[in-house]
């Protein structure tokens, strides 16, 4: 699998998020029983004002939020070039992620590998949009995180 990842806040390079989103995606696609090396996703690792532009311009909501994805029109038929089809992207905010782990008591890593799991869940059309898929969602990202580490961030 295939994980870019564009920095453009500096303190993402000391927290190693291209290990983090590496681990996070691989853990995410083989618990929806993918296989991660058949799929590319690209991270953009951004700051509080770069999240608000794009939550404003892609939901509307004129706030930061912590992560947020999108998926590939690809993400369903691979391409005829025989490279990985992408999954899609996701906008991780230093700002938030490291607001909330201080403010829940989590270390700053665990609380980075729980928004990329549920960001690559997203991709993978999962949501949580009612309390039936956020059932499913929410169960298998518990599941998933386990595998990680993670403590249960529900």
């Amino acid at each position: 699998m295939g994980i870019e990842v564009l920095i453009e806040d500096e303190r993402w390079v000391a927290a190693d998020l291209p290990a983090l989103a590496t681990c996070a995606s691989d853990a995410a696609l083989r618990g929806a029983g993918l296989t991660p090396e058949a799929w590319e996703i690209s991270v953009l690792a951004c700051d509080d004002a770069r999240l608000a532009t794009l939550n404003t311009e892609f939901r509307g909501r004129p706030a930061p939020t912590n992560v947020l994805s999108w998926p590939s029109a690809e993400r369903s038929t691979p391409p005829d070039t025989g490279a990985a089809p992408e999954l899609g992207d996701i906008a991780i905010s230093y700002d938030t992620c490291a607001r909330e782990a201080a403010a829940a008591g989590l270390n700053l890593d665990m609380h980075v590998l729980h928004l990329l799991v549920h960001g690559t869940l997203h991709l993978l059309g999962y949501d949580h949009e009612t309390d039936a898929d956020a059932a499913v969602m929410e169960g298998l990202e518990t599941q998933i995180l386990a595998t990680l580490g993670v403590a249960d961030p529900y």
